[in-house]
């Protein structure tokens, strides 16, 4: 199992050859998340779990294929840590566009000082997550060319964490994403990829597919950041388009177009 496959499936690289630097160091390369050291920290462990996980699903496969037996109890450990690490790779990712997001936000309305010297106000104690805030102020204030470039940090992420939130949503609150009281169509049912392993889940929009993904999947969409390139607004929005699935009507609209077709 340890080579590129070719063919009709995906391609991935073999599991040794992934390193929980090449993760931790996509992810620190992102304005406002590497000068954090505690958003670090956080990087650091979602790096070290994919390393791990990755060596899991790997396994998994290997086992599906050589072994010939029921992987059930395996596949059922390897699903519940992927989802764990999903969750995970949200939290980070939701927390610094947050605040890369605040960052431009303040910066476009002239907030960056008011929202500095309230920073700065003593609070009776050493508060290391305000000075660390802070500092990310001064730095923007001191480049504001710096803005630009977490504009552009944010274009690239825009695709793999909208992905992720997709996933996660299904996963964790059994709904389909951006569809408040909804209810998702197979919430946590995962397959065993054929080629990495690990678990595929289906993305889905009011019953209409928009394809598979996997942990894997989204460890190497993080991977590949440093050298992306940024899309433009008309590929995200064409994007957003695409994860909104069809409306009823249109849905409605394609059903009488194969009605007419029989």
């Amino acid at each position: 199992m340890d080579e590129e496959y070719e063919g009709d499936g995906p391609r991935y690289g073999p599991a040794s050859s992934v390193e929980a630097g090449t993760l931790r160091n996509a992810l620190c390369g992102l304005n406002l998340l590497g000068d954090d050291p505690f958003l670090r920290g956080q990087a650091f462990n979602l790096a070290i779990v994919d390393q791990w996980l990755t060596g899991l699903e790997d396994g998994l496969l290997r086992r599906l294929f050589q072994e010939e037996q029921n992987v059930g109890p395996e596949a059922a450990f390897v699903s519940a840590q992927s989802q764990m690490w999903i969750f995970a790779a949200y939290e980070l990712l939701r927390t610094w566009r947050q605040r890369a997001e605040d960052m431009r936000k303040w910066e476009r309305s002239g907030g960056l000082e008011t929202k500095l010297a309230a920073l700065k106000q003593d609070c009776g104690f050493q508060h290391f997550g305000r000075e660390i805030r802070a500092g990310q102020i001064e730095s923007v204030l001191k480049d504001p060319g710096r803005v630009d470039a977490i504009s552009d940090d944010l274009k690239r992420v825009h695709i793999p964490f909208t992905r992720i939130e997709a996933i996660r949503v299904l996963l964790a609150k059994h709904e389909v994403r951006r569809r408040r009281n909804s209810v998702a169509l197979h919430p946590g049912y995962g397959r065993i990829n054929q080629w990495c392993g690990a678990l595929d889940y289906e993305l889905e929009a009011g019953g209409v597919s928009l394809g598979m993904i996997n942990r894997r999947d989204i460890a190497e969409e993080l991977r590949a950041l440093p050298g992306a390139d940024v899309p433009d607004d008309d590929h995200l929005t064409s994007f957003d388009a695409f994860m909104r699935g069809p409306t009823e009507e249109e849905i409605a609209d394609m059903k009488g177009m194969f009605d007419v077709a029989e």
